[in-house]
């Protein structure tokens, strides 16, 4: 298969820019299943990571179906009209990197110059991420409210607004995608409890405690999106 082997540069979109080009020229028939997650990341000499991403782009940009425990199928686009995904969107798991590295400093930060009104704020954002949790609703709410008031206690507005800017990044198609498929209510009991953890570390004034918690929150939300495909896409 003519695949080349890819720097790691936006990597989702240079991957799915080789396969929409190999389906364009034919490489792969209507219908055809495309070869495995593991055999592209082999060829490519990416991450599996990563090559999923770019088959989420190419199916929302609507060239291939994903069937949960199947494979990655080709659509007939013979009579369809895509809008294609932004080539400038942030790749999911870089943004999750990326607030890895930003994000434990702000923790560190609050857990250091932080007030109490800070820390009552990140509590009351856990509460509503239990109550929405608890009837059942994704607790996005809360979620975005803690992480806003761990850097608002930073007093920094640069701090502040790229915070603003990871998180508008969740509505892009690509991430709204990958949420999804691997984002359950179980998944998000976990994050609520790895948020305690924080708060615990931002309250008893510990820096080091506090980024170390906050790292081991977006390691393991980058797990979750990394796992195995393991639900069937929402309809």
């Amino acid at each position: 298969m003519p695949l080349q082997t890819l720097e790691p540069q936006r990597l989702y979109r240079q991957i799915a820019d080789q396969l929409r080009g190999l389906i364009s020229k034919g490489e792969f028939d209507v219908g055809a299943r495309i070869p495995a997650e593991r055999d592209l990341a082999k060829q490519l000499g990416v991450s599996r990571p990563s090559v999923r991403e770019a088959l989420i782009a190419l199916e929302v940009e609507g060239w291939v179906e994903i069937r949960t425990g199947s494979g990655v199928y080709v659509l007939d686009r013979s009579h369809r009209t895509s809008v294609p995904t932004a080539g400038t969107e942030w790749g999911p798991l870089e943004i999750i990197r990326a607030r890895r590295m930003v994000e434990g400093e702000t923790a560190a930060t609050a857990a250091q110059h932080g007030k109490r009104k800070d820390v009552d704020a990140m509590r009351r954002a856990i509460q509503t991420m239990r109550e929405m949790a608890a009837r059942n609703e994704v607790p996005h709410e809360g979620d975005r409210a803690f992480h806003l008031a761990i850097v608002n206690a930073c007093g920094n507005v640069v701090l502040t607004e790229t915070v603003q800017g990871f998180w508008e990044s969740r509505h892009g198609p690509i991430f709204a995608r990958m949420i999804d498929y691997f984002e359950t209510m179980d998944s998000w009991q976990a994050a609520i409890g790895e948020h305690e953890a924080i708060l615990d570390a931002v309250a008893a004034r510990d820096p080091a405690a506090a980024r170390d918690a906050m790292h081991q929150h977006m390691d393991k939300f980058h797990q979750r999106f990394s796992a195995s495909w393991r639900r069937a896409k929402a309809t």
